[in-house]
């Protein structure tokens, strides 16, 4: 299997399909109400609904640095307070995340390079291929505290 498809089966495994580790991203997303998604935890510094902004903000970041532009992270960490918590925000919460599914879908099918993958990540000592591993990881962490928050009500 070339590198392109096994990168794009675990993205779509992870997001909407059936990893190894039995969770996804939209089924725990799934039943969650704006009202959940905006609640603040008093136990955890981030709202499921910051969370999922966190998580689609870095996945266009890295996505985009990665096709060749400089971008600067935010002080925030893309971890900002919501402010519109009705059922469209969330919605379209929702869908920006989806959105970010499809660009890195469409990027691995269409422009991935495996010869380029091994080159550095801007600005930092890892590689194109590290960063996307990378990337996967970081929604798996995120993935794990969203179905603590939904399960636990939290």
């Amino acid at each position: 299997m070339n590198e392109n498809k096994f990168l794009a089966r675990q993205f779509e495994s992870l997001f909407d399909g059936n990893p190894w580790l039995d969770n996804t991203i939209m089924a725990t997303l799934k039943d969650v109400s704006a009202d959940k998604a905006s609640a603040q935890p008093k136990t955890v510094p981030n709202s499921i609904w910051q969370i999922v902004h966190h998580m689609a903000c870095w996945r266009q970041h890295v996505l985009t640095r990665i096709k060749g532009d400089q971008l600067q992270s935010p002080q925030d960490n893309f971890f900002s307070p919501v402010i519109d918590t009705s059922a469209k925000a969330w919605q379209t919460a929702l869908d920006n995340l989806a959105k970010t599914q499809e660009e890195w879908l469409s990027f691995l099918e269409h422009q991935y390079d495996d010869d380029k993958a091994s080159e550095k990540y801007k600005g930092t000592s890892y590689s194109v291929r590290d960063v996307i591993h990378g990337i996967l990881q970081h929604d798996s962490y995120h993935l794990g505290q969203l179905v603590w928050l939904v399960k636990y009500n939290l």
